[in-house]
């Protein structure tokens, strides 16, 4: 008796969002990452367009498209909790290099860190500024430009798509921007 209300409280007992909700999140999450892609290539960077797909983007567009009323969601947290996780990703590598054992967690723990002072706090960052660390040579020839290009720009993107496709869904609870009033 105690396995089966185990395996019904993992399988999850929650309300499920409506049809039109999903549809909405699936509509934001492509059309975020797709344009997202689509900019990488259209700036011809040859095989470095992919850089501008970082996996953290994915985590950002669930919240974004998929719980869009949420305090972690909004424009202020994106943007700022991706730039500024980025910008001390970046700043710890150049310091220490992908020294992991010191390096990894540092830049996750002062992007937390940063996030709370500054309320930009946004879950995906600290994979962003993770990214910066062990991102490989190619996010590492970046340097701070990573900030800028592929985070800043993309975290953008995710906001514009937002504004658009949460907007015209016609649900008040997708509101974007959501007021916390």
């Amino acid at each position: 008796m105690a396995e089966h209300k185990l395996f019904k409280i993992l399988l999850g007992q929650g309300p499920r969002p409506s049809f039109k909700w999903m549809l909405f999140s699936w509509i934001g999450g492509f059309l975020g990452i797709f344009l997202i892609e689509q900019i990488g290539r259209f700036a011809d960077l040859g095989d470095r367009a992919s850089l501008f797909l970082i996996g953290s983007f994915g985590a950002s567009a669930v919240l974004v498209y998929g719980a869009p009323q949420v305090p972690f969601s909004q424009p202020r947290n994106l943007i700022g909790g991706h730039c500024l996780s980025a910008l001390i990703g970046v700043t710890v590598f150049l310091l220490l290099g992908d020294q992991g054992i010191l390096s990894c967690p540092l830049a996750v723990a002062l992007s937390i860190f940063a996030m709370q002072l500054t309320g930009t706090v946004h879950p995906p960052g600290g994979a962003t500024a993770l990214i910066a660390v062990i991102g490989g040579s190619a996010i590492h020839k970046l340097g701070y430009w990573y900030v800028l290009c592929p985070v800043g720009v993309g975290a953008c993107i995710m906001v514009v798509v937002a504004m658009v496709v949460n907007n015209l869904s016609g649900e008040k609870a997708r509101k974007y921007p959501h007021s916390q009033n």
